[in-house]
C-alpha cells in the first residue's frame, strides 16, 4: 500500500497517479502486469462497459449523489454551471450541491459545466481549485469532454454518477 503524500489517501501498490485525489507519485513505480487478479480484472472489465452518448431533446439526467439516499432529476440547460451556493435565496449554479456537502468535499462555487449540444452532453472543469474527475480522470480545464450514460463525475471530493432518462 502507498500513502498519498497530498491527500494521505491509501493506494494499490504500483498506481502512478493518487486514486483520491490524482496526485502524481514521484519515484520508478514496479508495475506486476502478468498477475492481474480476478477482482481487479472484473473492475476493469466494469469500466470498458461504455453507456451511450446520445441525449435526445426531451431527456433528462438522473444523478445519484454517493450516500445521498434520493436521486435528483435534472433537466440540463444549454449550459448548467455545476458548483455550491453561499445564499440559497441567489444561486449562482444551476446545480447547487451545498445541501450535500459541497464546501467541506472541495467543490468550488462555480466548479463545473454540463454543456448541451445538438444530441450529446459535454462536462467542462472550469478551473475548479480541487479538480473534476471523469471516470477516474482529471479533466483539464476548459477541454471538454463527452459525457455517456453511467459516468462517474468526481468535483473535489463529492462523486456522484449520471443516467440518462
Amino acid at each position: 500500500m502507498k500513502s498519498c503524500p497530498y491527500c494521505a489517501h491509501v493506494n494499490r501498490e504500483g498506481v502512478l497517479f493518487c486514486e483520491e485525489c490524482g496526485h502524481p507519485f514521484s519515484g520508478k513505480p514496479v508495475l506486476i502486469t502478468s498477475q492481474l487478479m480476478q477482482d481487479e480484472f472484473d473492475n476493469v472489465q466494469g469500466r470498458l462497459t461504455w453507456g451511450t452518448a446520445r441525449f435526445d431533446p426531451s431527456s433528462k439526467l438522473v444523478i445519484h449523489i454517493r450516500d445521498v439516499a434520493e436521486p435528483m432529476l435534472l433537466e440540463p440547460t444549454e449550459e448548467t454551471l455545476l458548483g455550491r451556493s453561499d445564499d440559497p435565496a441567489q444561486p449562482l449554479v444551476g446545480l447547487d450541491l451545498s445541501p450535500y456537502g459541497a464546501a467541506e468535499h472541495g467543490v468550488s462555487r462555480r466548479h463545473a459545466a454540463i454543456r448541451r449540444g445538438e444530441d450529446t452532453l459535454t462536462l467542462v472543469d472550469l478551473g475548479s481549485t480541487n479538480g473534476t474527475h471523469l471516470n477516474g480522470q482529471r479533466l483539464i480545464p476548459n477541454q471538454p469532454r463527452v459525457l455517456r450514460d453511467g459516468d462517474e463525475i468526481r468535483l473535489g471530493k463529492l462523486i456522484f454518477h449520471i443516467f440518462f432518462k
